[in-house]
């Protein structure tokens, strides 16, 4: 196989099997392939785990402003992508100070969250949308549950009303889907936060929009505002998908079919597999080299793109011995969290664990007959080249009562 061909990652089996896509690339490629994104924009991905997690150390040779990139002359007008890649004032694009300042006050912010409070909102959340269909005996639990509960609790820990909060939330799905409207759906966002932001200004709250507001780091308006999508971003569209597939494992796979029952023990060791095997956080943009450099026995030139392949890493047979199973997944050496300078806040890490661990709990413990209403085989992945979630988890259960408005 030619090594200097890239691979098309707007391929559908990319969507359809990226395991076996990872594994294809991995033995023409190596550890690091040259890819094409959308519109047959070039870029690298790295699948390796040791050359991802050598990238990930070394800020200073993959640096992370977008302006680097030697690449912008080849970017169509309205490019899907753009939104993923653009040079923007949030964290996600800072470097050195400005990022170290901009990951204090998201870590102060949302460590102003009481943890009991939070654990109480999580838990509230839950039972209300589980009495909004526990009467039927169905659901579809990625739509009605798994993607809903991290969207509101993170839309009122930011201070926003769920109507407001289930708009943004449709627009981060078509954001991260990469599709034709992802440029429109940002300027939406934006939208809603200039409005949230001048209100919090005028009367703060007790949310984290005000302490981001009155924190030392001194935001302006707009480097408020894009870090707010990208905390949003970060903490709704993998806490979500985490949920989901952790769902979809315990729904599906046999290890985990008699211990439904004893939700409290299975649900922590269901995500943390998760993570290793059908990481939400599936490739993420990127890393810009800042001089020519040798990874993984391809030559990076100055201002090239790294795309950084969180899943095929977790992947890499050179990481555990073939003949492990899925059960090995009982350590956190995972990247699905990122790992260096640029990993998910600590804070922020702390919040999904909260979110995705109560959610579980609070649904196996109301209706622990649940069961998948389709065979394993027939659900479908979503197609999003960023995040790993399914489309659809359709369960049946036995009918119960709801609780009450809470």
């Amino acid at each position: 196989m030619d090594t200097t061909t890239p691979v098309r990652l707007y391929d559908p089996e990319f969507n359809t099997d990226p395991r076996g896509f990872y594994r294809r690339m991995r033995a023409g490629h190596g550890p690091v392939v040259p890819v094409l994104m959308d519109g047959d924009v070039p870029a690298w991905l790295v699948i390796g785990y040791r050359e991802l997690h050598g990238v990930l150390s070394d800020s200073d040779t993959f640096a992370r402003h977008p302006g680097r990139w030697n690449a912008w002359d080849r970017v169509p007008e309205n490019w899907p992508l753009l939104p993923m890649l653009a040079p923007l004032p949030n964290v996600l694009c800072s470097e050195g100070d400005e990022h170290r300042r901009r990951t204090r006050a998201i870590n102060d912010a949302v460590n102003g969250a009481d943890p009991h409070e939070l654990r109480t909102l999580v838990t509230r959340v839950a039972d209300r949308l589980i009495d909004g269909f526990c009467g039927r005996g169905a659901a579809d639990l990625r739509a009605e549950y798994a993607e809903r509960v991290p969207a509101l609790v993170l839309c009122r820990m930011l201070g926003l009303d769920d109507t407001t909060g289930a708009a943004v939330t449709s627009d981060m799905n078509a954001l991260f889907n990469a599709g034709p409207d992802a440029i429109d759906a940002h300027r939406r966002m934006v939208g809603v936060f200039t409005r949230l932001i001048t209100s919090r200004r005028a009367a703060p709250g007790p949310d984290i929009v005000s302490r981001m507001i009155s924190h030392a780091a001194g935001y302006t308006d707009d480097d408020l505002n894009a870090d707010l999508i990208a905390v949003l971003a970060g903490g709704h569209q993998t806490t979500g998908e985490w949920v989901g597939n952790a769902l979809r494992l315990m729904l599906t796979d046999e290890r985990f079919g008699s211990s439904l029952f004893g939700a409290r023990s299975s649900a922590r060791e269901a995500l943390v597999e998760v993570l290793w095997e059908d990481s939400p956080s599936q490739m993420n943009a990127g890393r810009f080299a800042s001089r020519d450099v040798e990874l993984g026995g391809r030559m990076i030139r100055q201002g090239d793109l790294l795309l950084l392949g969180y899943a095929a890493a977790n992947q890499d047979p050179g990481l555990r011995s073939q003949d492990e199973g899925p059960g090995r997944a009982a350590n956190h050496a995972h990247l699905s969290f990122s790992h260096g300078e640029h990993s998910c806040p600590h804070a922020a890490r702390g919040l999904a664990e909260t979110m995705a661990v109560t959610a579980i709990e609070v649904l196996l413990d109301r209706l622990p007959d649940i069961e998948l209403s389709v065979p394993a085989d027939e659900v479908r992945w979503r197609p999003s080249p960023w995040v790993r979630g399914v489309i659809a988890l359709p369960v049946s259960f036995t009918p119960a009562t709801p609780q009450g408005d809470l």
